[in-house]
């Protein structure tokens, strides 16, 4: 199971996962933060981006805030650093 570290700006313009820089991956949702929409819309974005499972994303620390720090269980510290590598593309 990986940590990653999350900085999310909800109500932008379109969706979007990347640039990760100094260990913080930085996520763009235009869901607002009522609700928990945006928590919503950032874990199946960052799950998607990953290529793994909704269900594999848990929201860990950071529900009201914008750094938000999330656990992929399908995937080990090295494979995550693989897929973020594969972001920058």
């Amino acid at each position: 199971m990986a940590r990653l570290e999350l900085s999310v700006v909800p109500r932008a313009s379109a969706e979007r996962v990347g640039p990760y820089v100094d260990g913080v991956l930085r996520v763009r949702v235009t869901r607002p933060p009522a609700d928990g929409e945006a928590n919503r819309a950032v874990v199946r974005l960052v799950a998607a981006a990953l290529g793994v499972s909704p269900r594999g994303v848990i929201l860990v620390r950071g529900q009201r805030g914008r750094r938000k720090l999330v656990e992929v269980g399908e995937l080990g510290d090295e494979e995550l650093m693989q897929r973020l590598a594969g972001l920058a593309d």
